[in-house]
C-alpha cells in the first residue's frame, strides 16, 4: 500500500499532527454530544418529569456510545501503531476485526435492554419517572448498533488522519437531530419517544454516509472488504487490550453519573436531579477538547511509540497537555461568566425561573471540577495509544471513581454538608486524580526514553 497526504501528516511533526486531528475532532464531539443536549433542551418543555428521566437514561446511552468509542480507541491504537511500523496491509485486517466486535457488542447490548432495562432504571433511582425512562431507553436500546457503530467507523478514518470525514457526517447528525426534535416531539405529539426516534434517524444518515465512502465510493486508505480479513486471535487481542478499558472508562464515566443521582436524590430530591441533568450536559462539553485532542493523541503517540520515536512521544504528551488546558480554561471561564444567561436560554421552554437559577448556581460550582482534567487524560489517551489500556482504565476508574466520589460521599454524607459537599468532594477528588495520572505517564516517559537510547544503540 502506498501512502497518502493524510498518512504522511500524522508522521511528520507531532505538533501539526495533532493540530490537524484535534480541532475538527472538537467539532466532531461537540456535535455528538449536542445530540444528548438537542434532547435534553426539547424534553424539557415536557417538564421536570421527563427531564429526570432523559437524566436517568443518559448514563445508559454514554454506555451504548462508550462501546463504540472503546472499539474505536482500539482500533485506532493498533492501526497507528501498524502505520507507525509502516506495516500499512495489516491494518485493513485490524480494521475488519474491529468492524466484526462491534457488531459482537451491540447483540449483546440489545439482549441487556431487552431484558433488564427496567430493573436497571428502577436500581439507578428512576422509579417515580420510570413510564418515560421506559419511553426513551427501549428505543435507544434496540437500535443501539446505530448508534455505536459511527463511533468505530470514524476513529478508522482519525487513523489515516482523514479528518474531514470523520467530521461531516456528524454534522449532518446534529443538525437532523435540531430539526427533528420539535417536530416529532411536539408535532407528532410523541414526547419523549420522538426524542429517541429523531436521535436514531438521525445517527442512521450519519452512519450511511460514512459507509457510503467505505463500501460504495472505496477512496479510503484502510479499506473495509471481507477479502481484507484474515482472522488472527492476535489482532482481536491488541484491540481489546485497548477497547475493553477504555469501553469500561465510558461505563465508569456512566456509573460516575449515576452515583452523583443517587447522591443527589438522597441529598436534594427529583428537581436537583433534573438540574444536575443540565448541568453534566455543560460539564461533558468542557470536557470535549480534553476527549478531541485526547484523541487525536491515541493517533499520535501511537504512531511516535510503532516508529519507537522518543522525541515526538515526549512532544505529544507536553503538547497535548497544554493545548487541551488552555482551551478547557477558556471554555470553564465562559461557562463561569455566563453561566445565568446560558441556563435561561437552556430553559426556555419550561421558564421555570427557579430550575434556570439552580442550574446557573450549580454550573459555577462544577466548572472547576473540570479545570485540570487535561493533566489526568492526556495520561490516560497516551497509555491507550502505546496499547497498555488497562493503565489507562486503571487511572480512571481512581480519579472518577474512587477519588471523586468517595469525596463527594464523604463531604455530602459524612460530615453532613448536603449538596454543596457533594459538588466539592467531586471536585477536589477530581483535581487530585487528575495530577496523580499526570505523574504516572511521565515515569512511563522517562522508561521509554530509556528502551529508545537501547534500541539505538544496539543498532
Amino acid at each position: 500500500m502506498q501512502t497518502n497526504k493524510n498518512i504522511e501528516s500524522i508522521i511528520g511533526d507531532p505538533k501539526k499532527a495533532i493540530n490537524r486531528l484535534a480541532y475538527p475532532t472538537i467539532l466532531s464531539m461537540l456535535l455528538m454530544f449536542a445530540n444528548n443536549l438537542i434532547d435534553s433542551m426539547w424534553v424539557g418543555g415536557l417538564g421536570s418529569g421527563p427531564l429526570a428521566a432523559l437524566g436517568f437514561m443518559s448514563p445508559l446511552y454514554l454506555v451504548i456510545l462508550g462501546f463504540g468509542v472503546g472499539i474505536g480507541a482500539g482500533a485506532n491504537s493498533l492501526i497507528s501503531r501498524y502505520i507507525g511500523a509502516k506495516r500499512y496491509r495489516e491494518s485493513n485486517n485490524a480494521a475488519m476485526h474491529s468492524i466484526i466486535i462491534a457488531i459482537i457488542i451491540s447483540i449483546f447490548l440489545f439482549l441487556i435492554g431487552h431484558l433488564f432495562l427496567k430493573d436497571l432504571l428502577i436500581l439507578f433511582g428512576a422509579s417515580s419517572v420510570i413510564d418515560y425512562a421506559m419511553d426513551y431507553g427501549f428505543i435507544i436500546f434496540f437500535a443501539n448498533i446505530i448508534i455505536l457503530s459511527p463511533a468505530v467507523i470514524s476513529s478508522l478514518f482519525r487513523a489515516e488522519g482523514d479528518i474531514k470525514r470523520a467530521t461531516w457526517p456528524l454534522v449532518l447528525n446534529a443538525v437532523l437531530n435540531l430539526v427533528l426534535d420539535p417536530i416529532l416531539i411536539y408535532y407528532f405529539n410523541w414526547g419523549i419517544k420522538g426524542a429517541a426516534i429523531a436521535t436514531v434517524l438521525s445517527t442512521s444518515a450519519n452512519l450511511f454516509l460514512m459507509l457510503y465512502w467505505y463500501l460504495i465510493k472505496r477512496d479510503t486508505f484502510i479499506k473495509l472488504s471481507l477479502k481484507y480479513y484474515n482472522r488472527k486471535l492476535e489482532i482481536y487481542k491488541e484491540i481489546l487490550l485497548v477497547s475493553l478499558p477504555a469501553s469500561c472508562e465510558e461505563l465508569i464515566y456512566s456509573i460516575v453519573g449515576i452515583c452523583f443521582n443517587y447522591l443527589i436524590i438522597i441529598t436534594a430530591g427529583t428537581m436537583e436531579v433534573a438540574v444536575f441533568t443540565v448541568v453534566w450536559r455543560f460539564v461533558s462539553i468542557a470536557f470535549l477538547p480534553c476527549i478531541s485532542i485526547g484523541i487525536a493523541t491515541i493517533t499520535v503517540s501511537g504512531v511516535a511509540y510503532g516508529a519507537k520515536n522518543y522525541k515526538n512521544f515526549k512532544t505529544t504528551i507536553n503538547y497535548s497537555t497544554f493545548i487541551s488546558f488552555i482551551i478547557t480554561l477558556i471554555i470553564c471561564t465562559v461557562f463561569f461568566v455566563f453561566a445565568y444567561p446560558i441556563s435561561e436560554s437552556f430553559n426556555f421552554i419550561s421558564g421555570n425561573t427557579e430550575m434556570i437559577n439552580r442550574t446557573a448556581e450549580v454550573l459555577r460550582i462544577m466548572v472547576f471540577y473540570n479545570l485540570f482534567i487535561p493533566f489526568g487524560a492526556t495520561a490516560a489517551y497516551v497509555y491507550q495509544g502505546v496499547g497498555s489500556g488497562f493503565k489507562s482504565l486503571s487511572l480512571t476508574i481512581l480519579r472518577e471513581l474512587i477519588l471523586s466520589i468517595s469525596f463527594a460521599y464523604l463531604l455530602a454524607i459524612t460530615f453532613k454538608m448536603g449538596i454543596f459537599g457533594l459538588y466539592l468532594g467531586a471536585i477536589i477528588g477530581m483535581i487530585l486524580g487528575c495530577f496523580i495520572g499526570f505523574g504516572s505517564i511521565l515515569i512511563y516517559e522517562r522508561k521509554f526514553k530509556k528502551e529508545c537510547l537501547a534500541l539505538e544503540n544496539s543498532v
